[in-house]
């Protein structure tokens, strides 16, 4: 079944300004509609490095929501647990500099308890079939719980990702039982109640390997966009990866394609450093285009010795 990935679809609706971005000004450039969602992005990475995901989600009726569905079973994608709910995809507007960088955003979240109800009747075929999984940390508590309990029963290693930080800083209580947390420097200071801005990763690896050594955390890798990332983990290895030098078009989606690589390395057989490397490796080719998810790879390319699945 390979890596199965939880979590919600979003609709992006972006908008870049022809010329120089003025906050409080009217700005003349254009807008694009492009699917979205960490964990929508998420899948869709791992299945462009020709694996085979599992999704479990849910979409709605409306023409966004059928092309969605058909992008995702175009990529590979398992989608036989994705339902199909009235109002069930989340929205996110986001507006971005002259630079490509995010000046603003503002999102509607989805309900996504009906998910309960899957991993009530299929969670044990789901997970059992497993390589990892691979969560949005912010879903509702009871779906977490859930979602532990069947990683629990089935043995699989359990991935966080996160959409909505200030959410996800209400489940520190779950921290530990994640195999690794990857996040933000800016998520990472909202999750720990401190201000790591300024820091060069030096210092920030040094403080984030003290606190997951404190907090028994199995490992936690922090991004610093062009700075590159820092990783550590509770046995106390830790280190620094920078960032590739590339042309930036647009930063979303990047962090949803780090995240992906770091989770490919860490299922398949590679120690935390090497998956940090796959995963800036993806996150480069992102930033370089307006898409949100990373392009073709195969998974040699990326060091990892699997084969590619024949076509059905």
């Amino acid at each position: 079944m390979g890596i199965v990935v939880i979590g919600a679809v979003f609709v992006d609706i972006k908008g870049f300004p022809k010329d120089a971005y003025i906050p409080d000004g009217r700005n003349v450039g254009h807008i694009e509609y492009i699917h979205g969602g960490v964990c929508r992005n998420v899948a869709e990475d791992i299945a462009n490095v020709e694996l085979r995901p599992t999704f479990l989600s849910i979409v709605d009726e409306t023409a966004m929501g059928y092309d969605v569905m058909r992008k995702l079973k175009n990529h590979k994608i398992d989608t036989q647990y994705i339902q199909t709910i009235p109002g069930g995809m989340g929205t996110w507007l986001a507006v971005f500099d002259t630079n490509g960088d995010l000046a603003g955003s503002i999102s509607q979240r989805a309900d996504m308890m009906p998910l309960m109800k899957v991993l009530e009747e299929k969670g044990d075929e789901i997970f059992s079939q497993a390589d990892s999984v691979v969560m949005q940390v912010d879903l509702d508590k009871e779906l977490v719980k859930k979602i532990f309990a069947l990683a629990e029963k089935h043995q699989k290693k359990v991935y966080a990702v996160v959409a909505n930080m200030t959410i996800a800083a209400d489940r520190r209580d779950f921290l530990q039982r994640f195999n690794c947390f990857v996040c933000n420097q800016l998520e990472a200071g909202i999750f720990f109640a401190e201000d790591f801005s300024g820091m060069e990763p030096e210092e920030l690896c040094e403080v984030i390997s003290q606190k997951v050594i404190a907090g028994n955390v199995p490992a936690m890798v922090v991004t610093m966009g062009a700075k590159g990332s820092v990783y550590a983990d509770c046995k106390g290895d830790r280190g620094v990866v920078p960032a590739r030098k590339v042309q930036v078009t647009d930063t979303t989606g990047a962090g949803d394609a780090f995240c992906s690589g770091v989770v490919i390395g860490l299922t398949y057989g590679k120690n935390l450093r090497e998956s940090v490397e796959i995963g800036t490796k993806l996150a480069a080719s992102v930033i370089v285009s307006s898409e949100n998810v990373c392009p073709r790879f195969l998974p040699r390319e990326l060091g990892l010795d699997i084969d590619v699945p024949e076509e059905e």
